[in-house]
Parts: C-alpha cells; structure tokens; sequence
C-alpha cells in the first residue's frame, strides 16, 4: 500500500476546516441565537420594524396623548413602547385590519381609542381585554361585517362607541350585539350604524332592527314573490332627506379636540346634527351654494370654520347665529359679492377672517363688511379687495369706502342742492304753517275755530 504523500493530506486538510469551524458548539448556539432574536425585536417594535413608531407623545391636561395616526401601521404597537401610559391611543388612518386577542394589554390605563379609518374586518373576541376604564371607542369607517358581544365585555364603562360606515352582515352572528345596542342605558352605542346584508334589511339601523330576525330563515317562495313585485317585506327608511347627517358623511376626531372633517364630500350641503361639542369644523371643497339661517345654531362650542373653495354666493342673515365663541372663519375662494346686513353680529370673538378669492362689487353694498370690521379692531381680516366695477378691480375694499366717503359730500352739493334751504320763498311760507300749527295748539279747546268734520259721541 502506497503512502499518501503529505501535499495531498494537506490539501484534504484545508479543505475540511470550514466544516469543523462550522460544527464547533458555540458558534453553532450563537446563530441560532441570532436567529431567534430577530422576532422579538420586531414584536417589541411594532410592524414596522424600527425601535419604536413615530408616533407622537404629547400632555395635555395632565393626560398622555400618543397620536400614531397616518403611520402606516398594520399592528398595534406594544405597551412598553412609551415612555408614559397613555390616557388616549389615536391609530386612526392606519393599515390596520384584524385585531388579535390580547392586542392592548398593558393599555390598561387608556380612556379613549381611536380606530376609525383602517381596514378592520375581524375583531376577535379578547382583543379588547384588560381596557376596563375605556369609555370611548372608535370604529367607525372600516371593513367589520360583524362584531361579537363578547368583544365588548371587558370594557365595563364603555359609553361611546361608534361603528357606522361597516358593511354590517345583519344575520345571527349579530344577534348578541344588536341586543346589546338597543338596551335603553346604551343609547351612545352603535348609533347610526347600519345593515349592509342581506337585502330586506339594508339600510335598517342596528338599533331599530327587530332581533328576531336575524336568525330567521328567508322563505323561499316569499323571496321569488318578492323578487317579481320588488316588495322586501321590510320597510326601508326613506332615502329622502332634507339635509345629511353629519355624524355619518364627516370624519369626526375627539381628541385632544373635537374635530369634524366633512371636506371633499362633492356634492353637499352644510349637514345637520353637528354636535354642540364640536370645536372645528372643516367644510371646504364641497359644493355649499349659499348658507342658511340657523345652518349652525347648535354648534355652540365651534372655534374654527372653514368654508372655503365652495360655490358661496349668499350669506342668509342668521346663518352665523350662535357662534358666539368663533374664532376663525374662512370664506375664501367662493362666488360672495358682499355680505348683508347682520350677518356677522355674532361674531364677537372673531379674530382671524379669510376674504381672498370672492368676487366682490365694490359699490354701496360693500359698506356694510367694512362698517362691520370698523367696529371690532380685532379682527385680521384677508382678501378684501374689489373685484368689479372694472374702475376699481384690484383695490383695496377699505380704501375705495375712504375714497367713496371722501367724494360723497362733494358730489351731494354740487348736483342734488336742497331746494328747502335755497328758496327763501319756499322757507317763510313753511315757517308761517309752522307757527299757524303752534299757536292753535296753545288756544284752547273752547275757542278753537270748528273743523270740516267733527265726531260727536251720542250718549
């Protein structure tokens, strides 16, 4: 048998070496250790990946506010990710779509959460665990088809809830919690929201609907029947309305302020049922022709209101009534070519008013805007400028009511003179009448000369 020569052993041993490198212990325990770290620290980081959400933490009135809204989130972040317990948890506007069991433990401090505007079609039933001093909760605007009474169990003290704009699956999974929603003491929760299935309860509030029949088998027969005629068997409310409700065609935020998004919504008016809560209210780009006495009446608390880039043209006198702690209008980009008279006394906090982009005539009409602001120095008014006759297109409002009160007294002596003060003939004879009238009121009845007419009382 030959000997291997020691070249080759050499060349055998290099190339085996990475593979006892490979299996030594330590090593071996240290990728696996690698390995098992890298979900932990995701799971404490939240979806996406990073040390902790950029989110906001913020105090206000002694409470902590974290706003995670428009983070792109698709998890709930975990609890020990603050540097404070929250008080109220704002996710609104995230890529959230199921809420797992568990997913708010150590949240057991927070008095308000804010889920609207996600993509949520599944909550299951202990995702809301250990939330006993929730009061508020938001839902409303996602994909839920139904929800289980027994979701809502753990929150106790639970006594806002809003779940409008879901395809609501209105069957037997939903038996419990319609029962839940029409008990008498729960009249914050669940309001507005309605069925989307099956047909002969669409649109039919949650509230209203009778339980018994969600769990009741559709007849057959009756189904084809109703199909021919086009009769469902269940009264739908009317489609019908004077005016929208404004709870479910606007985005309503509650903290740290109550706010109400109805921008962009095409063809709307001002809504009805604002809140007398609501502290801003944003109802620009929409297509509001003109405003109506008592539009806002309720909206007591209103600071802010943005009505710009609408098709404006008329301010009714009362469309502004009530609002007597306004502090911010915007009226610009709309069709006013002045504001009558009364409109703004209500307005006695205003301080900031947007003009721009109107169409205002600068004639007698205008006076009135520019009186109005002379009266409340406080105010900053912007955009005020003429926008026709062509002769002052381009000038300030407030500089062509100088220039008009400047020219008017002059203008008055030359062409229009008062003939009663020029014509001394004129002057006597209505001197003498005057005098005539005095003296015969200072004679005595007894000796004053009998009229034409006289009435004479028969006893």
């Amino acid at each position: 048998m030959r000997a291997i020569p020691p070249l080759l052993l050499f060349c055998l041993f290099l190339l085996l070496l990475p593979s006892i490198e490979m299996k030594k212990p330590g090593k071996g325990r240290g990728l696996k250790g690698a390995r098992a770290r890298g979900p932990r620290r995701h799971s404490r980081s939240g979806p996406s990946g990073l040390v902790s959400p950029n989110c906001l933490e913020s105090t206000e009135s002694g409470q902590v506010f974290v706003d995670c809204q428009d983070r792109r989130l698709s998890s709930i972040p975990t609890a020990n990710t603050w540097s404070n317990k929250p008080k109220h948890l704002l996710l609104a506007r995230n890529r959230i779509k199921v809420l797992h069991d568990g997913a708010f433990l150590g949240y057991e401090n927070l008095d308000s959460l804010d889920l609207q505007q996600n993509q949520i079609s599944l909550v299951e039933d202990g995702a809301f665990q250990g939330l006993t001093k929730l009061t508020t909760l938001l839902l409303q605007h996602n994909r839920l088809q139904t929800l289980s009474e027994e979701a809502l169990i753990p929150m106790p003290n639970l006594g806002y809830l809003r779940l409008y704009d879901n395809p609501w699956n209105c069957l037997c999974p939903m038996d419990s919690l319609v029962r839940t929603l029409q008990v008498p003491s729960n009249r914050n929760l669940g309001n507005h929201a309605r069925c989307a299935e099956p047909i002969w309860l669409k649109n039919m509030k949650l509230k209203h609907v009778d339980p018994e029949l969600l769990c009741k088998e559709p007849d057959p027969a009756n189904n084809q029947q109703n199909d021919e005629t086009g009769y469902t068997g269940v009264l739908e409310p009317s489609s019908i309305r004077s005016k929208p409700d404004a709870t479910t065609v606007c985005y309503t935020y509650h903290y740290p302020q109550i706010r109400m998004d109805c921008s962009n919504r095409g063809k709307l008016s001002v809504p009805s049922g604002i809140p007398d809560n609501v502290v801003h209210i944003n109802l620009s780009h929409n297509s509001i022709s003109h405003l109506k006495a008592r539009d806002f009446h309720a909206a007591k608390s209103l600071r802010t209101l943005n009505l710009s880039n609408n098709n404006m043209e008329h301010l009714d006198k009362g469309s502004l009534t009530g609002l007597l702690h306004l502090q911010e209008l915007d009226l610009s980009n709309n069709q006013l070519k002045f504001v009558q008279y009364g409109v703004l006394e209500d307005l006695y906090f205003l301080l900031h008013l947007k003009l721009e982009g109107n169409l205002w005539v600068c004639d007698y009409s205008i006076q009135y805007m520019v009186y109005w602001l002379s009266l409340h120095p406080g105010v900053s008014p912007s955009g005020l400028v003429c926008h026709s006759p062509l002769e002052y297109a381009g000038e300030s409002v407030e500089e062509y009511v100088k220039a008009y009160n400047r020219e008017c007294p002059k203008d008055r002596q030359q062409s229009r003179p008062d003939q009663d003060q020029t014509d001394p003939e004129l002057w006597n004879t209505l001197m003498e009448a005057q005098g005539e009238l005095e003296e015969e009121e200072l004679e005595p009845s007894a000796l004053r000369v009998p009229q034409k007419y006289q009435i004479i009382r028969l006893s």
